[in-house]
């Protein structure tokens, strides 16, 4: 299965990061596919985008200033899956993104995603006090997998300190 593209563009008010493309996202070519995946429902619920998106829709989120990428490009039935390698290969090529795109924010979408990039153990919910790039915001949000044990409003209620960030 390949990798799905990215959507970036230069200076976006917030690139989500996810950890890697389900496998439903590698078979549509989509992020967040997975119809159990909370994603497009988070943002539309926390004020982020205007109506509620679709996964075919992902491309459209850069008319907003928001991007999507993943630390590792391989999709997989489940992140246990990922390997230190790639973990550690993501970490480097997503360090070099941010460092080109530079986007305002940078939104882990899982602390699990933030712990791998940034190699620390204990990450509060929303802003970083330091950031690993220069000039971008590191902002730590729960991840929308439905696995995920949190209640859909308490996550929300994370990621609408997102809209005063940018």
């Amino acid at each position: 299965m390949k990798p799905i593209p990215d959507h970036l563009e230069k200076n976006l008010d917030i690139l989500f990061i996810g950890f890697n493309p389900s496998v439903m996202s590698g078979e549509t070519g989509h992020h967040f596919a997975n119809p159990t995946n909370r994603f497009w429902k988070i943002l539309y619920h926390s004020g982020l985008t205007p109506s509620l998106y679709t996964t075919e829709k992902d491309r459209d989120l850069l008319t907003l200033g928001y991007g999507l990428t993943n630390i590792v490009a391989r999709p997989t039935k489940d992140a246990s899956e990922i390997t230190k390698e790639e973990y550690e290969k993501g970490r480097i090529i997503l360090e070099e993104k941010l460092q080109y795109y530079k986007p305002k924010v940078a939104c882990f979408v899982g602390k699990g995603v933030y712990q791998q990039f940034a190699k620390q153990k204990q990450v509060p919910w929303g802003k970083q006090e330091k950031s690993v790039i220069e000039d971008v915001t590191d902002f730590v949000a729960p991840s929308s997998s439905g696995l995920v044990r949190m209640k859909l409003d308490e996550i929300v209620n994370i990621y609408k300190e997102l809209k005063v960030r940018p």
